[in-house]
């Protein structure tokens, strides 16, 4: 099935719901305008259909090779990543004094989107790129920035971050990569790196390694970690390439999905290249604040994660309803002369609604949250920047754990959809869940989203943003209360919508007063419901924005091809009002019952 960017959809949250015309209203966005975004979503959406889709099917069934410690990538990645690099498209977002754009990171959001459900495994190159490049434009010094920046924004090099060891995963404190510094200043590395994506290709001439390793006298725990830039070749100061660095890829990891994306085993200080023994690499900022730094770039990587949940759901959604328009089986319900669509079905148009339903709110609200960032960074009230950062600051870990915690389910229901065939790997629907099924993985799991939403996001400030957008979403319910009246043939739907969102908010609101309330005293009560609560939030702040959307699609017509989109977008919040938005009270529920089930968990620890 041929792939297309859902544009119009995108359209339609750019201006109703995430407020495009304030973005590009605020300082630093002086030569954007709406024509530009639109030229550039429709040639993004020309190049993804055309030069990544056609590839996602090869890099499933031909995965990236090793070789003696070269990496070839699947056939044809080769010269869709030129093209990538060739289009401008890694420095979309990125700041226009490096070679970048500029453009806001609301438009960098759909072009993320639209490559990642192109082909999931193809982007995840330039999004670790994106993670440096960002990292580097924070903390880097005026050098580094000159020297590694604009050739990565060029597609000439590419970048990735090294965290992860065999005995380190999500605990960073027990890393044990070691950092020598040198007479010269530079630093050689030695140690081992594991699941680096893209850690070795052939697709550009260099990679920039953010690694994090630690120096002999650096304290134990995460407070002893530094962060390194350690090039696969080293830089001249003239930005030519110079020898080949000790840093080796020793295999490739074989993965249950993301088949074309090489995932790496790295060795630094093995002896290999041509720059002496040790991989040189050469220290971001202050020694032992790498862990403080490399934050930076997985945040900006978390949010992009949870793009990647939209983008593959958005996928999984175009496979399901283009086989469940051709496939003929049973009658109709109400009788028929013969067998029909199956879209036709009671159940069949249930999940694709849920698929639809879940694609849609989460998108609305990870635009809305790139919104939120750009406010943050351009606004020129410094009380609203923060303000503004930190709603985004609240919104990225539900960005990120409910966009691919929905994806999953969005392709597992793309498979159910199928029947039979969705478990045979030649209709393509078992890719996208195979997939899907790393996101909620990668970039730190869905916990330790939770763990940071309740315990940073929530607890820090007593629950204060978590409030705020209580009381928006209040408001929302207050004209869908107003507007009903108003609405005509509409006015159900909206009441529907009205109801269920308003005892979604009551349960959001009382989950975050329970939290807030019983942290100190019953901790591990508290957080044995995080990932719940953050399924909450998810559930909630995206049915809020498909409210929004009802709003506006059952106001005023707009005529011509808006109104079957509009049609389908109010039946979509509707559905999500009554389908989706229910869970809310049932996760509330579970987190209030946290004290008595925290005791029976540890209960059963204990017996075993």
């Amino acid at each position: 099935m041929d792939y297309r960017a859902p544009t119009q959809d995108i359209g339609f949250v750019f201006r109703e719901l995430a407020g495009l015309d304030e973005v590009l209203a605020l300082p630093g966005f002086e030569e954007v305008n709406g024509e530009l975004v639109d030229a550039v979503l429709e040639e993004n959406a020309r190049f993804v259909e055309q030069a990544v889709a056609p590839l996602n099917r090869a890099g499933d069934t031909k995965p990236a090779t090793w070789d003696q410690g070269r990496v070839h990538t699947t056939p044809g990645f080769q010269e869709a990543f030129r093209e990538f690099a060739a289009g401008g498209w890694q420095g979309l977002q990125h700041e226009p004094r490096w070679g970048g754009q500029g453009l806001p990171k609301l438009v960098a959001a759909a072009t993320g989107e639209n490559i990642n459900s192109a082909n999931l495994a193809f982007s995840l190159c330039p999004l670790l790129t994106d993670g440096v490049i960002e990292a580097l434009a924070m903390v880097g010094s005026q050098a580094q920035q000159d020297l590694y920046i604009p050739p990565m924004l060029e597609g000439r090099w590419t970048g990735t971050m090294n965290l992860t060891e065999p005995q380190a995963g999500s605990d960073l404190a027990l890393v044990k990569t070691r950092a020598v510094k040198q007479d010269d200043g530079s630093y050689r590395l030695s140690g081992q790196k594991i699941f680096i994506t893209y850690g070795e290709h052939d697709l550009a001439e260099n990679i920039v390694h953010l690694v994090l390793a630690r120096t002999p006298e650096a304290p134990a725990g995460v407070k002893g970690i530094s962060l390194f830039i350690v090039p696969k070749f080293l830089v001249n100061d003239d930005g030519t390439l110079g020898k080949r660095n000790d840093v080796w890829c020793a295999s490739l990891e074989h993965k249950l999905g993301i088949h074309g994306s090489p995932t790496a085993v790295l060795m630094y200080g093995s002896g290999q290249g041509d720059a002496g023994p040790g991989a040189v690499g050469y220290l971001v900022g202050e020694e032992n604040r790498g862990l403080e730094y490399m934050f930076i770039m997985m945040n900006a990587a978390r949010f992009a994660v949870g793009i990647q949940g939209v983008a593959l759901a958005e996928r999984a959604l175009q496979q399901a309803g283009a086989y469940a328009a051709e496939r003929l089986q049973g009658r109709a319900l109400e009788g028929s002369d013969g067998p029909v669509a199956i879209v036709h079905h009671p159940d069949v148009q249930r999940m694709l609604m849920t698929m639809r339903a879940l694609t849609e709110g989460a998108r609305a609200l990870a635009y809305s949250a790139a919104a939120e960032c750009d406010r943050a960074r351009h606004d020129p009230d410094p009380q609203a920047r923060a303000r503004h950062q930190a709603v985004y600051d609240f919104l990225v870990p539900v960005v990120k754990g409910f966009s691919t915690e929905s994806a999953v389910e969005v392709a597992s229901l793309g498979i159910q959809v199928h029947g039979g065939m969705g478990f045979i790997e030649e209709t393509g629907a078992a890719q996208y869940y195979r997939d899907a099924r790393i996101l909620p993985i990668y970039e730190g799991t869905t916990a330790i989203q939770a763990n940071d939403f309740l315990g940073r996001k929530t607890l820090r400030d007593a629950g204060a943003v978590a409030g705020a957008l209580a009381e928006q979403m209040r408001a929302t319910i207050a004209q869908l209360e107003a507007q009903q009246a108003d609405a005509g043939e509409h006015g159900a739907g909206l009441a529907l919508i009205a109801r269920r969102l308003t005892a979604a908010v009551a349960a959001y609101e009382q989950a975050v007063g329970f939290i807030v309330a019983h942290a100190r005293e019953d901790q591990r009560a508290v957080f044995l419901g995080s990932v719940p609560y953050l399924m909450l939030a998810g559930v909630t702040l995206a049915g809020w924005q498909m409210a929004r959307a009802a709003l506006v699609c059952a106001g005023r017509p707009q005529g011509g091809d808006a109104e079957p989109f509009r049609a389908r977008k109010l039946a979509t919040a509707v559905f999500y009002a009554a389908h989706v938005l229910p869970r809310a009270q049932a996760l509330s529920a579970s987190i209030m019952e946290g004290g008595v089930a925290a005791r029976y968990a540890r209960a059963a620890e204990n017996a075993e």
